[in-house]
């Protein structure tokens, strides 16, 4: 994989229009997101459990003093609780619900790097043949003979979806 230069660094997109993606890896696959969604990455450290969450909601994390959700990303894609290592990390992004700017944490296995994707590089989606929702995926990026798993933020880490999700564990239990 080619590394990013630092140069255009103001521009999510370089000279020939391919954008920039963060990629990490869950188990053994890498997955990318576009890097200007990322505010920031950082190391996986205490958080406080949430009672009555959904197994994805790992917990809630201080950020500078905002309680910033955290997602287990193996949990969220319907896969077993991911395992924490010494590169277990933390990527903080945006998302919004009801026009609000809302920031949530993903628990990733590692994080690899920043890399270019052309968009003639990026097929869609498969049919089939993939362990998670179609709509979770934006598109396959082909980087150096093989695929990376573009995310889609806004299905993927659907906040109102998410909320939707919790209140039914809650409701689940008062039951």
């Amino acid at each position: 994989m080619n590394r990013t230069s630092h140069a255009g660094a103001d521009s999510p997109e370089g000279a020939d229009g391919a954008a920039q993606f963060l990629t990490f890896t869950l188990a053994e696959e890498v997955f990318a997101m576009d890097i200007r969604t990322v505010r920031e990455i950082i190391q996986y450290g205490p958080m406080t459990t949430v009672p009555l969450m959904p197994n994805f909601v790992r917990g809630v994390i201080n950020l500078r003093g905002a309680v910033v959700p955290v997602i287990d990303l193996q949990a969220r894609f319907g896969r077993p609780a991911a395992s924490l290592s010494k590169k277990t990390c933390i990527v903080i992004f945006d998302s919004t619900r009801d026009g609000e700017r809302v920031e949530l944490g993903l628990m990733v296995d590692a994080v690899s790097e920043v890399i270019e994707i052309a968009p003639n590089q990026i097929e869609p989606p498969p049919n089939f043949g993939t362990n998670l929702r179609r709509d979770f995926i934006q598109g396959m990026g082909k980087v150096a003979n093989r695929f990376v798993i573009i995310l889609e933020p806004d299905k993927a880490f659907d906040v109102t979806e998410m909320a939707q999700l919790c209140e039914s564990a809650q409701n689940a239990v008062a039951a």
